[in-house]
């Protein structure tokens, strides 16, 4: 990949996210070639798709590389005569690139069966047809037997949209059309009836439930309907009217500061594959607008992308459905005891947050998964090129030796030919997990719905309709290597080139600051914190944590690495004592460091406590035990 820091507007990339999935996966299907068929034609065995973004004039440019076999001119010509798309005299005056660009009609296909890898029976005419919708243009080049690259041209974001003008707690906003699916009229006594469950208010639309949200209450606005609601009533008191319900529009009365309505409408809005309802007070109509960027003061707050002018002068802010669809996962009412009532368990969410997952089998009955971060590459090895050391299995890999740890000890991988391996790498340590099938990757919200009793297991969620064990990694690298996180000596911690110097309720919605400079142990165990109910943010060094600090963003509590380039954990820590919005924030140093030594050098710093880096359980147990001393200190 080329140029990740390239940035995008919210809306664009999450139009764009599935096209590009698709063509990416069509290049590794049916653009590049096998080890044999390669070597044959004088092309490394191993192929190469490159994914470049860069920005030109105002717009994004997303190019789809890879070094495979190209388009099969012949093959299209002769679909296209099977179709009856063109004559063979018109594509006779047609240039290559011109005959290219049929593969993008509805129904066009030259592959000769549907995989799991590619296209699943969606063609490169919704790939178009998603990409024209926002104002970009596909373009493709080809040439046989070197390659195919696919250039998607569209705009850095949407400037000007077709928008819905909505209201809510007197205040209009605008909502974009891309994300509305319908309108719908709620009534006390129609057959649209909003309900409430367990607090939530859900409606029932054709025979499913479809969650809701308020506008009015998610933007807090009640307050600014009451202050109102008591200058009118005020205002018609002096007047002598002498009516305790004034009428605030057509439909709508205000009692005890409420508004009542005898209809409510919904908008059904769709962000990706969640459905959810929005609730207003008045729907107006459809405009196109000109989008702004919001005010750097609130470009932190996920609920706005944007605001607008309307045609009478006004300022409105443009509501972004993702935002509003990410609040709704956390969202909580109020019973009769006055409790807060959670819409979901979020004992064991997983942040509600969707994460790249890849799904695989062991032999056994339910499919296994572990976060797709955490892999570094997926290989197809031959069991005959396995050998024995030191009573470890292990394979000669990329010039050095990678040890293979079987997933399921009860199977022999030696009864196949081949077998998939997982390789999980971090700086210069590597190991491999054999499994029996590796079936897919999705992206999914782990929600685990059952702790794990199983050593290797962290519990069991429901990943693509089906029961699926989430994998604990560190339990496999822990059992191979001990000293996976340790880049030292045995000894007291000295910073490089320096002198030596002297599951508990409690962890609901906390939101944790993880600092460690090794993504490899940032993506293992944020997923583990995750599930055990915590909402966790992670940052790569310690100086872009402090940037958080001084960004006003509060933390209920730290982890940080100790070994950390630019700034190491101990002034780290002394950094956030001085500053009085982090001074209170416990800090929990998690190193492989953890002499007698370090451990009071830490305390002297300001660790609230001192944590080896693979214990999980000790982990988590001193977490719920941090957040009960500090609610008892309180």
């Amino acid at each position: 990949m080329i140029g990740q820091e390239t940035e995008l507007d919210r809306q664009v990339l999450e139009l764009i996210k599935d096209p590009l999935t698709h063509m990416v996966r069509n290049s590794a299907d049916h653009g590049i070639e096998d080890p044999d068929t390669r070597q044959a034609s004088g092309k490394p065995e191993m192929g190469k798709i490159v994914l470049n973004a860069y920005h030109e004039g105002g717009h994004i440019i997303i190019e789809i590389k890879d070094d495979g076999k190209g388009l099969p001119t012949d093959k299209i010509k002769k679909k296209i005569l099977e179709n009856k798309l063109a004559s063979e005299e018109e594509l006779a005056q047609m240039t290559t690139q011109q005959i290219h660009m049929f593969i993008f009609h509805a129904g066009f296909s030259t592959a000769d069966k549907i995989t799991s890898v590619s296209g699943r029976g969606v063609g490169m005419d919704v790939v178009r047809t998603n990409i024209e919708k926002i104002g970009g243009s596909i373009e493709l080049k080809s040439v046989e037997g070197k390659g195919s690259t696919f250039k998607i041209k569209i705009p850095l974001t949407l400037a000007i949209v077709s928008a819905l003008i909505i209201e809510a707690g007197g205040e209009r906003f605008a909502i974009p059309q891309l994300s509305v699916r319908e309108l719908v009229m709620a009534s006390h006594d129609g057959q649209n009836k909003i309900e409430k469950i367990k607090g939530a208010s859900v409606i029932r639309l054709r025979d499913r439930l479809l969650p809701l949200i308020s506008l009015r209450d998610l933007l807090k606005l009640s307050d600014l309907v009451e202050a109102s609601v008591s200058a009118l009533a005020k205002e018609q008191n002096n007047e002598g009217e002498g009516d305790p319900t004034p009428q605030t529009s057509k439909g709508e009365f205000l009692i005890n500061g409420q508004a009542e309505h005898s209809n409510q409408y919904i908008v059904v809005t769709q962000v990706g594959n969640y459905s959810f309802g929005i609730m207003v007070d008045r729907v107006y109509d459809t405009e196109e607008i000109v989008v702004k960027p919001v005010a750097k003061i609130i470009k932190n707050i996920d609920l706005f992308s944007g605001n607008t002018i309307l045609g009478d002068g006004s300022v409105i802010m443009i509501l972004d459905p993702n935002g509003i669809a990410k609040s709704t996962g956390e969202i909580t009412t109020h019973d009769g005891d006055g409790q807060d009532v959670a819409t979901a368990d979020s004992r064991n969410s997983y942040a509600k947050e969707k994460t790249s997952l890849i799904l695989f089998t062991t032999g056994d009955h339910a499919p296994k998964t572990v976060p797709l971060a955490l892999v570094s590459r997926l290989e197809i090895i031959k069991t005959a090129d396995l050998e024995y050391a030191n009573g470890q299995m292990l394979i000669q890999y990329r010039g050095s030796l990678m040890p293979i740890v079987p997933f399921n000890t009860e199977t022999d991988i030696h009864d196949k030919k081949e077998c998939p391996v997982l390789v999980f790498m971090d700086n210069d340590r590597v190991m491999g997990l054999a499994v029996e099938e590796i079936i897919d990757i999705k992206e999914e919200v782990i929600d685990v719905q059952m702790d794990g009793t199983t050593p290797g297991i962290i519990g069991t969620a429901i990943i693509n309709e089906k029961a699926t064990d989430v994998v604990d990694v560190g339990y496999y690298i822990k059992a191979l290597r001990s000293d996976w996180f340790q880049n030292h000596a045995e000894g007291d911690y000295d910073k490089p080139g320096s002198i030596h110097s002297d599951n508990d309720t409690n962890s609901l919605r906390k939101k944790i600051l993880l600092v460690d400079d090794s993504p490899f142990f940032r993506n293992m165990l944020t997923p583990i914190l995750s599930m055990a109910g915590y909402h966790v943010t992670t940052m790569d060094n310690a100086k872009q944590a402090l940037k958080r600090c001084e960004a006003g963003e509060k933390f209920d509590l730290i982890i940080s690495d100790i070994e950390m380039p630019e700034m190491d954990g101990f002034e780290f820590v002394e950094a956030l004592k001085k500053n009085e919005d982090w001074e209170n924030i416990p800090v929990l140093a998690l190193s492989s460091h953890t002499t007698d030594r370090d451990r009071q050098r830490g305390r002297e710093a300001g660790f609230f406590n001192h944590l080896a880096k693979f214990d999980r359980d000790n982990i988590l147990q001193t977490l719920n035990q941090t957040f009960a001393q500090l609610k008892e200190a309180s």
